[in-house]
Formats: structure tokens, sequence, C-alpha cells
């Protein structure tokens, strides 16, 4: 498998993350997969955004599960952006899409758009959650599904395993090679997290990782080069 590059959040190391001006520029620099994250607001409806609160990257307070979308459509989540809905960015992009969800919640509303709008080719669903990807999984017959790791060690792969995910996305930090040997040795992909630097793009390299999730549009670029 060609080695894939991952714009995390859209570009958010040059754009406002997870809106559409920051996944246009993630697909305007040949990134292979966009990634981005879901939760639900008060009403329903699939909201983008890494945190459970608009503090960090909007200019309101509180928490979106606590906000219908017309209060959290008036805030702006940088540059002037609106925070978008997970349909919006479907049409706005035609990029391959890796959406991350919290909670099992997430999972269910995400299952109905993904049958609705035919979505198993375009969109691979990851979560830290191991509950939230087997709710997928169970909901939407075929969905791609990763299991995301930030402080892990073998046993990470044995979860991926037990809900039928078939890639692992782990913190470059805390990966090492004998995690690497194991996933292999499941038919589990590896991607690693977040690679924005030379030497970390060396490390994803030398660890024959099967793709990096990058804050920067270089990555695309320089990865071809590096061995």
């Amino acid at each position: 498998m060609n080695f894939l590059t991952i714009g995390h959040r859209g570009v958010m190391g040059v754009e406002p993350e997870n809106t559409l001006r920051s996944f246009v520029a993630a697909q305007q620099a040949g990134l292979d997969v966009i990634e981005l994250d879901l939760h639900l607001s008060k009403d329903g409806a699939l909201v983008v955004m890494h945190d459970s609160d608009v503090d960090r990257t909007t200019d309101g307070t509180g928490a979106i599960a606590d906000k219908t979308l017309e209060e959290l459509r008036a805030l702006d989540a940088g540059r002037g952006e609106r925070v978008p809905v997970f349909e919006e960015v479907l049409d706005a992009v035609k990029a391959p899409l890796q959406a991350e969800i919290k909670d099992v919640q997430a999972a269910r509303a995400l299952a109905e758009v993904m049958l609705d709008r035919d979505l198993v080719p375009r969109v691979e669903v990851s979560s830290f959650h191991d509950e939230a990807v087997a709710e997928i999984a169970r909901l939407v017959p075929g969905v791609r599904t990763a299991l995301v790791g930030s402080r892990f060690g073998t046993d990470i792969v044995d979860r991926a395993v037990e809900v039928g995910a078939a890639t692992v996305c782990l913190n470059i930090r805390r990966l090492t090679l004998e995690v690497v040997e194991q996933a292999r040795k499941a038919d589990l992909r590896v991607i690693g997290w977040v690679v924005n630097t030379q030497d970390d793009l060396r490390l994803v390299r030398a660890l024959q990782l099967d793709g990096a999730t990058t804050d920067y549009p270089e990555i695309k670029r320089t990865a071809r080069f590096t061995a």
C-alpha cells in the first residue's frame, strides 16, 4: 500500500482546525486523507470540533452538548470561519475522510449519515474508545475502522483485533518497534501521529508505517523523498 499522508483536522498548522477553510486547504495540498473530529450538539447535529467544549477553538465558552446548532453557528471558529457540520464537509471536499468519534452516541448519528449517503468507500471511522469502534462496525456493514492510541502497549493490537479494526493510529512519541511488529502479525495497518518534522518523518519511515497524520501540508511533498 502507498504511504498515506493524512491532514490532521485539515491542515491545523496553518489554518483554523476543523473548519471548511482548513479542509479545503488540505485537499488543495494533495493530502491523501482528511482527518476530522465529531461531537453531537444539544439538538443532535454532527458538529466538527475536537474538544468537547468550544473554549479553545472559538470565541465562545461552554460544552458543545449544551448548545444547539444555531448557537454553535454564531461562534467564530477562526478567521471568520463557522463551526461546520459533517454533511458540509462531505460537500466541501471530495477527498477521503477519517472521522474520529468520541462516544457511542456519535457513532449512532454518524451511522445514519453513512448509510444514507453510502459513505463506506469514502469514510474511515476512528476512535480512542473501543466501544465506539465496535458500535459503528455493528451499525454500518463493511465500514473501515481504526483504533486510536496515545498511551499504549502491545495491548492496543489485541484491542483493535477485538473490535474488528483494520488500522491502529498511534502516537509516535510512544510507538515502539515491538508494537509495530505485533500489529503486523495481526495484519493491521499502522498510522503514526502527529508527524510534523523531518525527524518525525524519518522515524515513521524507519518503522515502515503505512502513513502519517500531520498538521502541515509540506509533509506530503517531503514524504516522497524521505527514505
